[in-house]
């Protein structure tokens, strides 16, 4: 590539690439069908409702909840005094934020936030904060606000349960990751 780099006479300034794509004038409506679509689930935060509140509407037998937010008094545990990712087998739920949102196909990008990245993959059902003003319509914008360094060691984005079908067409939700993903707009 150096050798490459070396023998080129001339440098031409990269082409800016403007793509039309789809806005939507509903981004909340949007993400919350997209989200159904995907077999997840999206919802506003109910007027008066804390987030307390909201696990414990969608996940009442859910026992084992991680998470290290002030705000989530709920939690049964922090992830964080755990040392080894195996420990943390068992999990019936983690709470976690959420960066921003995609419109289109209700992807969540988020950064790790807990010692074990494992925690993600590992628990039945993950329910992401999202504040519903950080929602974006499509991937090409998403990828533009996706910061080049961060602070943790994991990232990415996120959109409904793990899921995965055989060849005789039978969907297994959970296979690779949690079952349920919720997203509750902040």
């Amino acid at each position: 590539m150096n050798s490459l780099r070396d023998n080129i006479k001339e440098h031409f300034p990269r082409p800016e690439i403007k793509i039309p794509h789809t806005v939507y004038p509903d981004k909340i409506k949007q993400f919350i069908e997209i989200s159904a679509g995907v077999g997840g689930s999206a919802e506003e935060l109910g007027k008066g409702e804390s987030v307390d509140d909201a696990i414990r509407r969608l996940f009442p037998e859910a026992k084992r909840i991680a998470c290290n937010f002030p705000e989530v008094t709920c939690a049964t545990y922090n992830p964080d005094t755990i040392e080894t990712p195996s420990e943390l087998n068992g999990t019936d739920l983690v709470v976690c934020h959420g960066i921003f949102g995609v419109c289109e196909n209700a992807a969540v990008y988020y950064e790790q936030e807990y010692l074990q990245r494992a925690i993600y993959f590992i628990s039945e059902a993950l329910v992401f904060l999202l504040p519903k003003d950080q929602l974006v319509d499509t991937m090409h914008d998403a990828y533009a606000r996706v910061p080049e360094a961060h602070p943790g060691e994991f990232r990415g984005f996120m959109s409904g349960p793990s899921k995965t079908a055989d060849i005789e067409q039978s969907l297994v939700k959970g296979a690779h990751g949690p079952k349920q993903v919720v997203v509750l707009l902040v």
